[in-house]
């Protein structure tokens, strides 16, 4: 057997001599190599270096250096699975009727309910078989990155068709969800929280897209859509079972959380929570003016009564009021192709000072059709007998849901020199208006110029006879 001998320790600190006189050798050197002293008769002894006796640590491959990496800045990861997310919906967002769209968030449907059924077949510390258990390391930020993309899509146009206070409670409460998704707490909670998110996203999911494939909107659309979130909450149950015959544990972890968040779907819808889908307003504002001055072609004006060179005018009231003068509340609503026409209700509130926001008349319904196009469907409604102080105009569904709602402050006009008017031109393309110099550098020679006379001529069949509401002052 050949052994190593190690040096003495009590030799370390000192030196040895030579008998024929040569300089000693220091323990630096002689510890420099190991002498193997069971060796062979008639063979020298073999010289080892010392650290070839020490085990060497396996150099780490590719993968697990990115392994060691995801370790160490776990939560950096996670914010990133989150931003991404959210950031690719943003970019690639487009029209709630894109085909594309509603295809994609299904195939994401898909495949989180594929992923939460293999986390309960294979639990923690069983590695699933065969290339599952190659990327089995990266389930949970794909999860992240699935729900973190349903959400925000959900959000995103949800938040195009409101602009009331209680609908943008349910987006807050969205994008709550969005951050606890990445959160570890909540992560530990097992498949409690990711079915409750399952089961929202895919509600969401059929609000969306029933009105595009129905072409109708209301309350039946929306019971039709919980309903098919409550049947994909049972039949989830069902796979469960297979995998884990624990009743009770499927009715804890999957029972309660899902149909659970069909119920509370279903109670913000009624209460006005959860806003008009599929309907968005695209543009609106107050105008002194607005006038349809040619098919397809509206002239809106407004007054600037600020002076650059007078600071305190900067901030003074939104509307400025002369004799005569009404406010024109202009709006563009859109609707998927194919919509059935539909109801819209514009309602003004005046700011009484003692009585607080009373309405100013009944409102005025209007008959408002699809036409497909991106810029939507234009609009506008006035009212009359306007008094200095706060006003609010609201557009609301015919069941009273809230699409939008401007404020602006209304003042008398003190001045008597002619008034700085803008003029800026709403075309059926561009759904912002284009300023007066904007608009005469695209318009065609054969397009009217504004204030010539021209025959009267029917409404294209995009857009509705002018509707002008003349309300009574409100009750003293």
């Amino acid at each position: 057997m050949v052994t190593a001998t190690q040096p003495n320790p009590s030799e370390k600190t000192e030196e040895t001599a030579d008998p024929s006189g040569a300089p000693p050798v220091s323990n630096a050197v002689t510890n420099a190599a190991v002498v193997l002293t069971d060796a062979p008769p008639g063979v020298a002894p073999a010289v080892v270096d010392p650290d070839d006796l020490v085990a060497t640590a396996k150099t780490p491959t590719l993968m697990e250096k990115v392994q060691a990496f995801r370790t160490r800045h776990e939560k950096w990861e996670m914010a990133a699975f989150f931003f991404g997310g959210f950031l690719y919906d943003i970019v690639s967002l487009s029209r709630i009727d894109d085909t594309l769209t509603m295809v994609q968030s299904f195939a994401y449907l898909l495949i989180l309910a594929t992923l939460i059924l293999l986390e309960q077949r294979f639990p923690e510390g069983t590695p699933p078989p065969g290339v599952l258990s190659k990327v089995w390391r990266w389930r949970e930020d794909a999860i992240h990155f699935f729900f973190g993309s349903l959400l925000s899509v959900f959000m995103l146009l949800l938040f195009k068709s409101t602009s009331g206070f209680t609908p943008y409670l349910f987006i807050v409460g969205l994008f709550g969800l969005l951050v606890a998704n990445e959160l570890p707490r909540f992560r530990q909670l097992g498949p409690i929280v990711r079915v409750s998110l399952l089961s929202l996203c895919v509600t969401m999911y059929f609000a969306f897209l029933l009105p595009v494939l129905i072409g109708r909107m209301g309350f039946w659309v929306f019971l039709l859509a919980v309903s098919l979130g409550c049947a994909s909450v049972f039949g989830l149950m069902r796979l469960m079972e297979r995998l884990r015959p624990d009743v009770e544990y499927v009715v804890r972890k999957v029972a309660l959380p899902g149909f659970g968040v069909q119920a509370a779907l279903l109670i913000c819808y009624l209460v006005g929570v959860i806003p008009p889908i599929p309907l968005a307003v695209q543009y609106s504002g107050i105008f002194h003016e607005v006038k349809r001055v040619s098919p397809g072609l509206y002239q809106l004006t407004s007054v600037d009564d600020s002076l650059w060179y007078k600071p305190w005018t900067w901030f003074g009231p939104d509307f400025v009021i002369r004799p005569g003068d009404k406010p024109y509340y202009f709006f563009r609503i859109f609707a998927p192709k194919h919509f059935a026409p539909y109801k819209v209700r514009v309602r003004w509130y005046y700011d009484h000072p003692e009585k607080g926001w009373t309405t100013s008349g009944n409102g005025f319904i209007a008959n408002v059709s699809s036409n497909g196009t991106d810029g939507g469907y234009r609009f506008y409604a006035t009212t009359s007998n306007l008094k200095p102080g706060n006003w609010r105009v609201v557009l609301e569904t015919e069941a009273g849901h809230e699409i939008n709602r401007l404020s602006f402050t209304a003042g008398l006009d003190t001045r008597t020199e002619p008034r700085d008017l803008k003029v800026e031109y709403s075309t059926l393309k561009e759904i912002i208006p284009l300023s007066a110099e904007e608009w005469a550098k695209t318009r065609k020679p054969t397009d009217k110029v504004p204030g010539e006379t021209a025959p009267p001529a029917s409404a294209p069949p995009d857009e509705a006879p002018i509707p002008v509401e003349v309300a009574p002052s409100p009750t003293p």
